[in-house]
């Protein structure tokens, strides 16, 4: 949605939302109105209070105990269209719930014959810069936008138009390589995982770059994994597992709007975002259980399971990602249904090995309501992923049991040796609607390593 359909200056003409939480007494027909509808200020109770001619004047928002921020989604799902303005915030909360407020109006309405009404508008309070609160909830809706896009209408290509649109917007270099053309350039498990895909949806290698030839700044890569759709190849998934597949491109679709918000930010940093794209598919030409590829950085991998691909397209990034020596590596992949056993859908897993990156991430995420948790690259586990006739196995030995973690194990394994590096195995998901957060795609961990970045490279 534009910047200028979710958000009006500060001092347009508004109707007020006001707070309410258990120490607030309401008065006049207010109070009335509130008491006759059941309306107690519970978190995220929403209660519109008509005016004299019948239509909303006023809204009531409960926050229970304590205000947060991340509630106000709920707002931008539950307003009816026209301009409102939250009233009694200091400018650093009433920035996080413009935020949220910005990400509860998305709708997801392509295919509908019908479009839904106008979503609302927020009056910005003075002291809150409006164009970033816009440019991080364009970044969240480009992200999810893509992950609720089926495979039919988001295959390899147009991962590829995307970047290129991104990158002619803000005079980033882009590169492709794509087909068999990856094994002359050496991404022999990027052409593995993809080459079964009708030549349509070829499998590509994208790389886009941004000012690389400032050598005096820091270097940044963001690594994404972009399965468009996963079969799960010959270890075929069942038709429950494959139904939501198209968002297995989750991780691509993160560090996509993750690098339109740096490059918006301007800054200063140099850019590298890599997205492996394919599509996991199953014909006479796809990767089979028991094959050794080849990779990259030299070692090989024995194939235990076609449905752990995601994994071995990202040996294939990682590496390359290395290669520009990086000072930061964030990756962001749809890895492990595992993560979901450990975590949830709505709580994504952190791996670093680097504490203070480990720290800052967190510190972040906790700043921007945008949560994540650090689960451990246990060393234990590191033979599970060793192989008998291979250096690496996909499918990690039965005996270890944790799966996310072993993922991040093996990822580890290909991670640049510069700098630091964290793994994000998110879900991108909600797997069940409710005010502000409706059901389907998901940007998770796109704010917290913005605010990161903002706070490591300050303009």
């Amino acid at each position: 949605m534009p910047r200028a359909d979710l958000f009006a200056p500060h001092d347009a003409p508004a109707r007020p939302v006001r707070l309410v939480g258990p120490d607030v007494k309401l008065d006049g027909a207010a109070a009335a109105w509130a008491e006759a509808q059941g309306f107690r200020g519970k978190p995220g109770q929403l209660l519109l209070v008509p005016g004299p001619d019948g239509t909303p004047a006023e809204a009531l928002f409960g926050t229970g105990e304590r205000f947060e921020p991340a509630r106000c989604r709920a707002l931008g799902a539950g307003l009816p269209t026209g301009v409102w303005r939250l009233e009694g915030l200091a400018p650093d909360l009433a920035g996080r719930a413009a935020v949220a407020f910005g990400l509860g109006t998305y709708r997801f309405d392509r295919y509908r014959a019908r479009p839904d009404a106008p979503a609302p508008q927020l009056a910005l309070p003075e002291g809150v810069d409006g164009a970033r609160v816009a440019d991080i909830v364009a970044a969240a809706a480009l992200t999810r936008e893509m992950v609720d896009t089926p495979a039919a209408d988001m295959g390899p290509l147009q991962l590829e138009t995307i970047a290129r649109e991104i990158a002619g917007a803000h005079a980033a270099s882009l590169t492709v390589i794509t087909g068999d053309a990856l094994l002359e350039a050496n991404y022999p498990s990027v052409h593995a995982v993809g080459r079964a895909a009708d030549p349509a949806r070829a499998p590509r290698l994208i790389e886009l770059g941004w000012k690389l030839d400032q050598t005096a700044l820091p270097l940044v890569a963001l690594v994404g994994k972009g399965v468009v759709f996963d079969t799960g190849g010959l270890d075929i998934k069942p038709a429950v597992g494959m139904r939501n597949m198209k968002k297995d491109m989750g991780g691509a679709a993160h560090v996509l709007g993750l690098a339109r918000l740096v490059m918006q930010a301007d800054l200063p940093v140099r850019l590298v975002v890599i997205v492996p794209a394919v599509e996991n598919a199953i014909s006479g030409d796809a990767f089979r259980p028991g094959d050794i590829l080849a990779t990259r950085q030299g070692l090989t991998i024995e194939v235990g399971n076609t449905d752990a691909e995601g994994r071995l397209i990202l040996a294939d990034a990682l590496t390359r990602a290395g290669e520009h020596s990086p000072e930061l590596t964030l990756d962001f992949a749809t890895l492990t249904g595992a993560a979901r056993i450990a975590l949830g859908p709505e709580l994504p897993p952190l791996y670093t090995d680097d504490e203070a990156l480990a720290a800052d991430l967190l510190a972040a995420a906790a700043e921007v309501d945008d949560p994540l948790w650090r689960m451990p690259l246990w060393r234990g586990y590191r033979p599970a992923v060793e192989a008998e006739i291979a250096d690496l196995r996909n499918d990690p030995a039965g005996w270890a049991q944790a799966g996310s973690v072993t993922a991040a194990l093996f990822l580890q394994r290909f991670a640049p040796k510069t700098g630091a590096w964290a793994h994000l195995d998110v879900f991108a998901w909600n797997p069940r609607g409710r005010p502000g957060w409706p059901e389907g795609g998901e940007a998770q961990g796109l704010r917290a390593a913005f605010r990161l970045l903002e706070t490591r490279y300050p303009r």
